[in-house]
């Protein structure tokens, strides 16, 4: 592993003639912390394509353990220029030494911020080091500002309030929300404005069904031809997933329902892990629920082209970027009120939106299975809105121009922009 230590040259690189350079900082880029991580490279990949030159910084942070990166050096993570630093405490604040000072050092040599979290030390250092230096930035909240997520952890989130975050967010050029949804909660929530939506955009080979599907099928043979309905998240308790085995076991027990199969794939919270397979086990239809763990590549490819329902039941989701990827699969969702794309699915006609209630959920559910014509034209509308709505290409193009106007706004003032005193009082 290299040091922590900040490279000894003013510049990280030369700078191309493209011009636009945007540091990304998020705590981690880890798998386990889901949807996030896998975003954040992606929307770095699909900016380089315009001609933006990104870079990442985060931690080596993953769980318990960290991740197997040299830190302190830029290095490529996924085709996209990143500098790992040594988580040095608690890994819900995922602290950072090194990279705060990294941040003081190296601000300036970018056009502007993108800061990605609100409520962890990189975060609020990345913010700091910005108006310490005259950069302007944008936070993406991720959802962390909506009453629901507030009043996780109180205590802990109002100390981090006022040792940062709030003038993290009264700094910030702009909030950058994935949905209408979000922003409108935020903006309920502590009177936040200057809210911009620009929605995640997905992987385009998930339009194209290449056989992943079967392979999937092959890797899990239990499976065999049956149909399946498909939770792939991070397991956490807030996804709801013990109101999707229990009403999985109620509805396909027997009859006709019960050649379906259930797959649940993800990692996460080891209790609630257990919790899960508990409840699996307590039921005669449990045999027929998968835990694969963890799934990437080709066989998160297959599993999400295979499925026949996608459920998320969660009692607070912001974009929920798995469920984007549903449906340019093609495959009919079924989503709680609280995830913030219920609005587009109800709207589109994707799939079905339920209260995470059992007397509510269970017979909508009853009735997606039941169905297969109906499946079959929710999920081609899913698929049709994800192909207009969730390209990288034309979201690049979004946030491109969102760049530009920040930067037109601090160089016409001469300083990082800092909104009204009367906001986020």
């Amino acid at each position: 592993m290299a040091s922590d230590s900040h490279p000894a040259s003013s510049n990280l690189w030369q700078r191309s003639t493209a011009g636009l350079r945007v540091l990304h900082v998020i705590p981690s880029v880890a798998p386990r912390y889901g949807g996030p991580s896998q975003a954040v490279v992606e929307m770095c990949r699909a900016l380089q394509s315009v001609g933006v030159e990104p870079l990442i910084a985060t931690t080596d942070a993953d769980g318990p353990n960290r991740l197997p990166v040299p830190t302190g050096q830029v290095t490529d993570h996924q085709s996209v220029s990143t500098v790992f630093f040594r988580r040095t405490a608690v890994e819900r604040f995922q602290y950072s030494g090194a990279l705060a000072q990294w941040l003081r050092a190296h601000a300036t040599e970018f056009d502007l911020v993108h800061i990605h979290a609100v409520f962890s030390h990189p975060c609020v250092t990345a913010a700091g080091s910005c108006r310490l230096r005259g950069v302007p930035y944008v936070v993406r909240p991720l959802g962390s500002l909506d009453p629901w997520s507030m009043r996780q952890r109180p205590l802990r989130k109002r100390l981090l309030w006022h040792l940062g975050v709030k003038q993290m967010l009264r700094s910030a050029a702009a909030i950058h929300y994935t949905t209408a949804a979000e922003r409108s909660l935020a903006e309920k929530s502590i009177g936040l404005r200057r809210g911009v939506v620009i929605p995640l955009g997905v992987d385009g080979q998930l339009f194209e069904h290449d056989g992943a599907a079967q392979r999937f099928r092959q890797r899990y043979p239990v499976l065999g031809q049956a149909p399946y309905l498909l939770a792939l998240t991070r397991i956490h308790p807030k996804k709801g997933l013990d109101l999707l085995v229990r009403s999985f076991l109620q509805v396909a027990s027997a009859g006709p329902l019960a050649r379906w199969r259930l797959v649940l794939a993800g990692d996460g919270d080891d209790t609630y892990v257990k919790e899960l397979r508990r409840l699996a086990a307590g039921g005669g239809a449990g045999r027929r629920i998968l835990f694969t763990g963890w799934l990437a590549g080709d066989d998160k490819r297959g599993a999400l082209q295979g499925a026949d329902l996608f459920v998320l039941p969660s009692r607070q989701e912001n974009f929920a970027l798995a469920v984007a990827e549903a449906m340019a699969c093609g495959a009919p969702v079924l989503v709680s009120p609280h995830v913030n794309l219920a609005d587009d699915i109800r709207a589109s006609g994707a799939g079905w939106v339920a209260s995470p209630e059992g007397e509510e959920f269970r017979p909508v559910l009853l009735e997606a299975l039941r169905d297969d014509g109906e499946r079959r034209q929710r999920g081609a509308k899913g698929r049709e809105f994800a192909a207009k709505s969730f390209g990288w290409p034309t979201i690049a193009t979004q946030l491109v121009e969102l760049y530009d106007s920040v930067r037109t706004r601090s160089q016409e003032l001469g300083i990082a922009v800092t909104p009204r005193r009367e906001e986020l009082s």
